[in-house]
């Protein structure tokens, strides 16, 4: 079906209609000039991340419901760096002609899909005509407790550094995925084989966001001096903790968490597996810092790997390698006004 069949409101009614409201911060979702949210004294929190097709996906080997997971999950996961938990959001899109609403139908099921498994509500957005493919706008609104949020610019000195999960996968996965695009354009009879490789793939495609790490610390109770989430590569995400911290950190190279599959997958492509840790991207997992003091605490959680720490800001950033060397640390993640790609800010 056109898009223009439906109109710009018929369409949104259409997108919206399988959508139901969880929260009990949500009084007045779709359907009026604005969204109307009660968080009780509790403090609001709101992001937006902006995905433009051929930078952020690419569609060739994207699929529509795994990209409207992922530019949901993507935001999501900033509010759990904030220590809060997301519950709204409104969703934007700009939309060319080669798009039906059966293609639509697909990337809000994804959006749909994200929303359930973590209690979210969609509550608006607005569409549009482009000229230049599609652009998803999302903004996620979340609430956090006072005194309980947890910003980028409070790792002290001795800190522990953490990350959840495991690094470099997702960007693996993106290696992968490039590598058959090519061998797909030269063949278009070419079947890719990605056997053994579902892990990577899927860390790329269809990515969580770190809830779970959030539950966890809550439980230990265990507030995290600084913390965000790895959307543009460890090293730059520490970069932005450190120098908001006006801190140094020492990380190390053999405590830094790699999968199986990114491992193999870094090899058989002749890659630095540690750069693809450091610089590679949308892992979303959550790297944060926190007091010495919780160390024995912080051994008892499941998915968390202790790196490193933070020092004195004149002693830099830098990573310890296998052998004891000390190698600068360089911010050489995403920056979408250098090499195309997404920066977040």
């Amino acid at each position: 079906m056109e898009i223009s069949k439906l109109g710009e409101f018929g369409l949104i009614s259409h997108l919206t209609s399988r959508f139901t409201s969880v929260n009990s911060s949500t009084l007045k979702s779709v359907g009026d000039d604005a969204a109307v949210l009660d968080y009780a004294g509790k403090k609001t929190l709101v992001t937006t991340d902006l995905l433009l097709e051929g930078i952020h996906f690419d569609l060739v080997y994207t699929p529509l419901r795994h990209l409207g997971y992922k530019a949901a999950i993507v935001n999501f996961s900033d509010i759990y760096a904030m220590n809060g938990q997301p519950r709204q959001i409104t969703v934007s899109l700009g939309v060319s002609k080669r798009f039906t609403v059966e293609m639509l139908d697909e990337l809000y099921e994804g959006i749909n899909l994200a929303c359930r498994n973590y209690n979210v509500d969609l509550v608006g957005g607005d569409t549009s005509a482009s000229l230049t493919g599609l652009t998803i706008s999302i903004t996620c609104i979340g609430e956090g407790e006072d005194g309980k949020i947890v910003y980028r610019d409070g790792a002290k000195e001795n800190d522990l550094v953490c990350v959840s999960g495991d690094l470099g996968a997702a960007y693996m996965g993106l290696q992968l995925l490039e590598r058959e695009k090519i061998v797909f354009a030269g063949d278009p009879d070419a079947q890719p084989d990605f056997t053994g490789k579902d892990y990577i793939l899927q860390r790329q495609l269809k990515p969580e966001a770190r809830r779970d790490i959030i539950e966890q610390l809550a439980a230990k109770n265990i507030i995290p001096t600084a913390m965000m989430d790895i959307s543009d590569g460890l090293s730059s995400e520490l970069f932005h903790i450190c120098t908001q911290s006006k801190a140094g950190c020492q990380i190390y190279e053999d405590k830094l968490p790699v999968s199986l599959q990114t491992e193999a997958m870094a090899e058989d492509l002749n890659f630095n597996v540690v750069t693809a840790v450091l610089n590679g991207g949308e892992d979303y997992e959550l790297l944060f810092t926190a007091n010495l003091d919780d160390y024995n605490k912080i051994l008892t959680l499941d998915n968390i790997s202790i790196i490193g720490h933070i020092t004195k800001p004149e002693y830099g950033l830098n990573l310890v390698g296998r052998q004891g060397e000390e190698v600068p640390l360089k911010a050489q993640g995403w920056n979408a006004f250098e090499t195309n790609v997404e920066c977040k800010m």
